[in-house]
């Protein structure tokens, strides 16, 4: 036999390069496509900087049986959706994927990534057109920022640069630095002002960022939302200790600098973990809160309480469910609504429900939800606090509710309140799911209990991004 021909042929190993066909993204924005190696074998490639139609050739970063990671060293062709980007951190800060691709062929991207999430779990139902944002663009409503005291050097930054202090977001897999954010084409407007004003008085005042790797320093998170309506801006600063002598006079100078922030809350956050919320607050200026109007509703938000990040988008999802929990013209006796966050959707069915309950953990939230309620003199609505896997099951045995309504978190509910929802047993629920490739195993649990998938109305939530929200409706 000829030596040669018995020499077993290696797959591709790292830094080995391939001609890529790019045909898709994956749920999380990465660009998937199709290379074959010289023998011949064919393997799923995932990549960053690429859109379907692109021909790249990829260099190997890891390869796992048939799948390879890979980066793009050229490309080859591009595709026909192809767009220039607006922000010149795109490919850097990972905030946003599809900049670089049309929006037309990101609402189509979205539909068959729906399309496919119902599939993972045996769902079978008719998929709406993705209803997309008229205006794309600084559209987030809430933006969190981190300081870290490690900072992420861009390409073409000269050497030598200073590396010890950042204000901005995490670069896409490192968690221990923090690339400075000059722009953002997605977040509101003032947001770029005001980071930029922050860092600068930070700097200036000698206030020491958080070090991710031994946890010390004073300033952890700079959170920044806006209500549309009222164009009042709050900013949430979180440190690790209260220092209220170096804080307080860092939030008046940055409030004479950005005048349009009408309230500044400090959250005192001693813990390691890295999460933008204090174990208690305090509010330097303003009432503490901002407040917004939505779909004819008066709303407070708070620095933690949760609101969607697009309000106009949120309008349309919360017309949405309101429909489709009102379907016909129907007036419901009892609606639950479940993770019912500020309470805006339970406010909003109230005037069509004979009684709303609301369940939610959050503390904040709950208040957010009652004080709504008052100023908006709605009083046929209760919010209850507390776990909802605990709470549902505990008002099982009461009037049953004829609508629920369930907004869980991205991974989905608890196994407890899927059983709950069977024993109350209501003639349709309406499920609106952020991560629908996560949270669809709980759809298919109801599907399996004896409720059937009557519909889904996709709704563009986050432009540029993977995620697309999904208002699902079940009858029985």
């Amino acid at each position: 036999m000829d030596s040669a021909s018995s020499t077993p042929v290696r797959k591709p190993r790292h830094g080995d390069e391939l001609v890529c066909d790019v045909d898709g993204y994956d749920r999380r924005g990465w660009a998937v496509g199709r290379a074959v190696d010289p023998q011949g074998r064919a393997y799923r490639v995932r990549l960053r900087g690429a859109v379907p139609g692109d021909r790249v050739r990829v260099a190997v970063v890891r390869r796992r049986g048939e799948r390879i990671d890979g980066t793009s060293v050229g490309h080859l062709a591009r595709g026909p959706d192809l767009v220039e980007s607006r922000c010149r951190h795109f490919g850097t800060c990972g905030g946003c994927s599809f900049q670089d691709l049309a929006y037309g062929a990101q609402l189509a991207a979205a539909h068959a990534a729906v399309t496919q999430a119902l599939a993972l779990h045996g769902l079978e139902a008719s998929v709406d057109a993705v209803l997309g944002d008229p205006e794309p663009w600084h559209y987030r409503n809430k933006m969190e920022f981190t300081f870290a005291a490690r900072r992420w050097i861009e390409a073409g930054e000269p050497e030598g640069v200073d590396a010890d202090f950042a204000l901005g977001l995490h670069v896409p897999g490192r968690h221990d630095k923090v690339m400075d954010v000059e722009e953002c084409v997605i977040a509101f407007g003032e947001a770029q002002g005001i980071v930029r004003d922050a860092r600068d008085l930070a700097r200036e005042a000698g206030l020491a960022p958080w070090n991710l790797r031994d946890h010390t320093g004073l300033l952890r998170h700079l959170v920044l939302r806006k209500a549309s309506h009222s164009d009042q801006i709050l900013a949430y600063l979180v440190t690790s200790t209260e220092a209220a002598t170096l804080v307080d006079p860092f939030a008046q100078r940055l409030c004479a600098h950005q005048p349009a922030i009408t309230t500044f809350v400090q959250g005192i956050n001693t813990r390691p973990a890295s999460v933008a919320v204090g174990e208690r607050d305090r509010v330097l200026t303003g009432p503490g809160f901002i407040t917004e109007r939505l779909a004819g509703l008066d709303l407070r938000i708070s620095p933690t309480s949760f609101f969607q990040t697009n309000t106009r988008q949120a309008e349309l999802l919360a017309r949405l469910v309101r429909e489709e929990a009102l379907v016909g013209g129907s007036s419901p006796e009892c609606v639950f609504d479940l993770c019912s966050g500020g309470g805006v959707l339970s406010l909003l069915l109230a005037s069509s429900a004979g009684r709303v309950v609301g369940f939610e953990i959050v503390p904040s939230a709950v208040a957010d939800a009652l004080a709504n309620a008052r100023r908006n003199g709605i009083d046929n609505v209760e919010f209850v606090e507390g776990d909802v896997a605990r709470e549902l099951p505990a008002h099982a045995g009461g009037p049953p509710p004829d609508v629920c309504v369930v907004d869980p978190p991205r991974a989905g509910m608890h196994a407890d309140v899927v059983r709950a929802l069977g024993k109350l047993a209501p003639r349709r629920i309406v499920f609106v799911a952020c991560d629908l490739a996560a949270s669809g195993g709980d759809v298919a649990a109801l599907v399996a209990a004896g409720w059937s998938l009557a519909r889904v109305r996709p709704i563009d939530l986050f432009p540029h991004t993977p995620h697309v929200e999904c208002v699902l409706t079940l009858e029985r």
